[in-house]
């Protein structure tokens, strides 16, 4: 069984911030365990002080509920006081707002790949090509 490791969560980083760089992007990336550990924090150049934060916090999302967090939104419309509690009931420590997406390999969440710094679309990008460079 595969488990994240420092250089997974390295690869997944840098095809993230690569994506970002060819974009024109200034990116954020942080890569968390299947748990929601952090494993690698990268941050961009010309980022803002609160996407290391918010790159995490994403990336905890996507690995607790084992979904893009783009889904998460999407499911906010339906249920909006639940999602909406979601960042105060984890303590800051899960945002469901797009920008992160697990990271599957061999059919299993091994952990997740979280993106701030661009509009919620660029940060979902940045983070796709991140989980795919590792996916199996």
């Amino acid at each position: 069984m595969i488990e994240m490791t420092l250089e997974i969560a390295d690869r997944a980083a840098r095809a993230a911030l690569e994506k970002a760089a060819a974009m024109g992007i200034g990116m954020t990336v942080c890569v968390v365990d299947e748990a929601g550990r952090p494993v690698v924090l990268m941050k961009g150049d010309r980022t803002g002080f609160l996407t290391t934060e918010t790159s995490r916090a994403k990336a905890v999302a996507a690995a607790a509920f084992r979904r893009p967090t783009r889904e998460l939104v999407e499911m906010q419309k339906s249920n909006p006081a639940f999602w909406s509690a979601v960042p105060a009931i984890s303590r800051g420590e899960a945002l469901p707002s797009t920008g992160a997406v697990p990271i599957v390999v061999n059919g299993r969440v091994i952990g997740a790949i979280g993106c701030g710094g661009g509009s919620p679309d660029e940060d979902h990008e940045c983070a796709s090509a991140g989980a795919a460079a590792v996916a199996v």
